[in-house]
């Protein structure tokens, strides 16, 4: 049994190269194998989201705080609140962040396959984030 005391794994900022905006992560574990679970904390600032990603045997997002977005190809951005657990199937093209006026904060959830967790692609431009969002907000 390892227990990792709170604190003891620092917070990061997230990549500019899969994130738009300013996102924190704070790791919860990451399982050394055979176990694959990975899980973290990421807090969104208004207006932050990730790329286009896919994830190989999917992945669960529980919104702990504020109100964000979930977006999948071809398809309106879905609002989601504190309190909300979003799945989202295996290699299916996704993002999601916080919405232009509030900040979010969710618990990240998902699996490794052969070592990956995350297939990264392109980013979600801001052209495209505020003209899908113009009838919700």
């Amino acid at each position: 049994m390892d227990i990792f005391r709170a604190g003891s794994k620092p917070t990061r900022k997230s990549s500019s190269e899969w994130f738009t905006g300013t996102v924190w992560q704070d790791p919860i574990i990451e399982a050394p194998e055979p176990a694959r679970v990975r899980a973290l904390k990421v807090s969104f600032e208004p207006g932050a989201r990730t790329a286009w990603h896919t994830h190989p045997l999917g992945q669960t997002l529980h919104i702990i705080n504020g109100t964000g977005l979930v977006g999948l190809r071809n398809a309106q951005p879905k609002i989601v609140n504190a309190g909300d657990t979003v799945w989202i199937q295996p290699n299916e093209e996704h993002w999601h962040g916080a919405t232009p006026t509030n900040s979010m904060s969710h618990i990240a959830l998902q699996e490794a396959m052969n070592g990956t967790v995350a297939n990264w692609l392109e980013k979600v431009i801001d052209e495209d984030y505020y003209k899908i969002l113009r009838n919700e907000f």
